[in-house]
């Protein structure tokens, strides 16, 4: 795949990394996994993670600072894991938004409920010229059993990126077995590591060796386009 989308690697910011040391100790991880490159995602929530785009940006810098001190080679880059709500709402109103790729955003809803505007709001994005990515659709257990709903967010115009570890039972059977439907009806665009500290990186080593990686193979995914 080359390209891992979704993480939380800046120290500090959100439920991610705590210091740049086990930082480094992930992105080392992704290197010896054959991973190019590195575009991580920091939460912004209004309640928990209000980080701006400038926090953002500033740690991204830092932690480049550190990598360059290091023999790694991996690429990393920064944008953002967006929760759909009335502060990012603003935040799309104000063009401030983090991106990657051809302007692609990567937004999350509440595991609670949808936002009752979710239409609205992905036709907004759209029209500011943003392509939006939704985070790990198989978590959300409201969307269970309910493909219409995957398929009506699809013909929006919304690509899916499923978490790797959801294949090897990270979030549960239920959350599994939702991954694993998706995969089976095409819908997944994306996939990326959802990394939040070194345990992850070694699950996903242990995914690549496991039988679940076969349930990959005959499926094409965007991620190398982004090297």
């Amino acid at each position: 795949m080359g390209v891992d989308i979704h993480s939380h690697l800046i120290p500090g910011i959100d439920d991610g990394v705590p210091d740049l040391e086990t930082a480094l100790t992930c992105l080392r991880a992704f290197e010896e996994l054959g991973y190019k490159k590195v575009i991580t995602t920091p939460h912004v929530l209004r309640d928990y993670y209000p980080n701006s785009s400038d926090a953002i940006r500033r740690g991204l810098d830092e932690l480049r600072e550190a990598i360059a001190q290091t023999d790694l080679t991996i690429q990393v880059d920064a944008a953002a894991e967006y929760l759909i709500d009335d502060h990012f709402v603003s935040l799309l109103q104000a063009n401030d938004l983090l991106t990657f790729g051809p302007n692609y955003v990567l937004v999350e809803l509440s595991f609670a409920n949808p936002p009752l505007n979710l239409d609205e709001i992905i036709f907004q994005i759209q029209t500011r010229g943003y392509q939006p990515i939704l985070a790990h659709p198989e978590r959300y257990s409201y969307m269970k059993d309910q493909s219409e709903r995957f398929h009506k967010l699809r013909v929006q115009g919304c690509l899916f990126q499923l978490n790797l570890l959801s294949l090897i039972g990270q979030y549960g059977g239920r959350v599994q077995q939702q991954a694993k439907q998706l995969l089976d009806d095409a819908m997944v665009d994306f996939v990326g590591s959802d990394l939040h500290r070194p345990r992850d990186a070694e699950k996903l080593g242990q995914l690549l060796q496991s039988k679940e990686l076969a349930l990959l193979g005959s499926h094409t995914f965007l991620n190398s386009s982004l090297l």
